[in-house]
């Protein structure tokens, strides 16, 4: 029996080269600002139109500031790029939402959020963060910008089908434990090269029981364990999360969607390339202390010690260490946090808001942290307001910046200053990641709230 990925690979399959590639027809492209311009530089110079313009979407994100965007960009470089996406959209007949546009927001965020993403699509980006649409039952995944050019042109890709992985998430999660603490926890476990060459589905009791945008969550850092993509199969919580979406289908033709829908799911005797199993009470809230995603520990825990790691990665180990200003053996509870991010594509969404304000309300921001707080989309923004989050948050000190990547990247205006620790509810805690010399501490929104109200890492549980 196929698993759930094949099924989906196999349905857009154009044609299968001997000994080569697949070449494989694409459902939707989304496009920002940063990895299109050269693919769409070479459309203009080989005098070609996008072949189905109606299934591209555009819509900048890393580069746009989080206040005044109503004014022109005050970087040079971000605002060439930005008018750039525009001018290529409009030349191209293509959709596209630009800054303080209502639906705009971070890609990723958005098309699910719109009901663009749907289940049993092929979905790129020219973005590695892609795999975050898997959540809904799609199979999703980030290319170069030559690649994105092949599918402005032809609306397909030439792939090499990945392997394929299972990983359960057996049991339930405990009190302060969420999605983003799940995928840290598997990071660590698998290292953030143990899924290379595979396509992972999530599953089990703790996947099964996960909000949509705990799965956006888990899928978004599908990629950061080494993994082509990830994905969840489709089941109730898809659909009432879909259902009424902007794009999503209505009527007669939402029933005949979700009949079909149903039917994406791995059979009871699939067979995977790789079939991992974990226990999610094994799990608390993490945080990491190296320059990679999968060097974290339980927010209880200590920092491993030389001994513990293997001969082969304690070069970089200690050189991770060092970049940090951590020790072997150290616990991080208590250490004092300059900056807190709550946002990107990875933690951007109204739940992960919800969350940092059930931490924050009745208290007070500390007075020696800046606190970036940047919704994921102004869908985003609009629910916090609804919800009277906003009213929470700005009682305890804090404020609530315009939509964007802002400070998961160092590309816009949103950066931790060189030595400054931040704890961050973004994806990727590399050297000079939120700017050069910024020492990135990666965590949940819980873990988060709980830095911005004490000024330390705080275990969030104590706070609950």
């Amino acid at each position: 029996m196929n698993t759930l990925f094949d099924k989906i690979w196999d349905k857009h399959v154009v044609q299968v080269i001997d000994d080569g590639p697949t070449q494989l027809y694409i459902d939707r492209l989304y496009c920002h600002e940063v990895t299109s311009p050269q693919a769409f530089a070479g459309l203009r110079a080989r005098g070609l139109k996008c072949f189905r313009p109606g299934r591209i979407y555009c819509m900048p994100d890393h580069n746009t500031p989080t206040h005044d965007q109503d004014k022109p960009i005050a970087d040079p470089v971000s605002r060439k790029q930005v008018e750039t996406l525009k001018a290529n959209a409009e030349y191209f007949g293509l959709a596209y939402y630009g800054m303080m546009d209502k639906d705009n927001g971070i890609i990723h965020v958005v098309g699910p959020e719109k009901g663009l993403t749907l289940p049993g699509m092929t979905i790129v980006c020219g973005d590695s963060h892609t795999s975050t649409h898997g959540a809904v039952g799609a199979v999703a995944f980030g290319i170069g910008t030559s690649e994105v050019e092949m599918v402005l042109a032809s609306q397909c890709i030439l792939q090499q089908k990945p392997k394929s992985m299972r990983i359960n998430i057996d049991g339930s999660l405990g009190r302060g434990v969420t999605a983003k603490d799940v995928a840290l926890y598997l990071m660590s476990k698998i290292t953030t090269s143990g899924a290379t060459g595979y396509f992972v589905e999530y599953a089990g009791e703790a996947v099964r029981n996960m909000s949509m945008e705990g799965r956006l969550t888990l899928c978004n850092l599908s990629i950061e364990m080494g993994a082509r993509g990830g994905f969840v199969a489709p089941d109730e919580t898809t659909f009432e999360y879909l259902k009424g979406k902007d794009f999503a289908p209505k009527g007669e033709e939402w029933d005949r969607a979700v009949a079909y829908w149903r039917t994406l799911k791995s059979g009871d005797d699939a067979v995977f390339d790789k079939e991992l199993s974990f226990n999610a009470s094994d799990i608390e809230p993490r945080i990491t202390y190296g320059t990679n995603p999968g060097m974290g520990i339980g927010i209880t825990e200590t920092i491993p010690n030389l001994e513990d790691i293997g001969e082969s990665g304690r070069a970089s180990f200690m050189k991770s260490l060092e970049y940090m200003d951590f020790k072997p053996g150290e616990s991080l509870l208590g250490h004092k946090v300059d900056y807190v991010f709550l946002g990107a594509c990875t933690n951007g969404r109204i739940e992960d808001f919800r969350a940092f304000a059930s931490i924050a309300k009745g208290r007070k921001k500390a007075s020696g942290v800046t606190a970036l707080l940047v919704p994921g989309s102004w869908n985003v923004d609009r629910q916090i307001r609804a919800e009277g989050l906003d009213k929470v948050l700005a009682e305890a000190g804090f404020e609530i910046r315009q939509p964007g990547c802002s400070a998961c990247l160092a590309m816009n205006d949103d950066k931790i200053p060189a030595g400054k620790y931040c704890v961050s509810t973004s994806n990727r805690n590399f050297e000079g990641r939120q700017g050069p010399g910024a020492r990135t501490i990666l965590a949940s929104p819980l873990v988060a709230a709980a830095a911005a109200v004490t000024g330390v890492i705080t275990d969030p549980r104590g706070l609950m």
